[in-house]
């Protein structure tokens, strides 16, 4: 059984999720630099069994593309090129920083910790992918 693997893309840094081999439960997993995703993904499905991406795609309140829209999409793209054998999916991300944050408070994390962005780009990507969970058979 393979895992899904979950991409808050940013323009810096992007933070990645994961689920267990039985796609019960998705954790955050690592904020890794956007320059360099692509090299971290080829040694990721290396050694790991993924079946499918789920990339949080950014879009505005009223559903209209945000400033970041456009270069996910390219990603996605490139993912579908570089992966052709794992199906790619995407999820609306709006609000998962700000529920990402929420999260650390109501989980007791230290406002130190709170404050680092990496914290926050890999469980937005938690979220996103709970969030595709939720929604789909897997």
């Amino acid at each position: 059984m393979g895992r899904i693997l979950a991409i808050d893309y940013g323009l810096k840094r992007t933070g990645l999720a994961v689920t267990d081999p039985m796609k019960i439960i998705a954790s955050p997993l690592e904020t890794v630099q956007t320059d360099g995703l692509i090299n971290w993904l080829i040694d990721y499905l290396k050694k790991e069994d993924v079946e499918r991406i789920v990339i949080g795609l950014p879009v505005n309140l009223d559903m209209t593309d945000t400033h970041t829209t456009d270069p996910v999409k390219k990603f996605i793209e490139n993912i579908k090129h570089q992966f052709p054998h794992v199906p790619v999916s995407t999820e609306d991300e709006r609000f998962t920083s700000k529920i990402a944050k929420q999260t650390m408070i109501l989980g007791g994390m230290k406002k130190k910790n709170r404050r680092n962005k990496v914290n926050v780009d890999k469980i937005s990507a938690a979220i996103i992918l709970q969030s595709f969970m939720a929604k789909t058979d897997h």
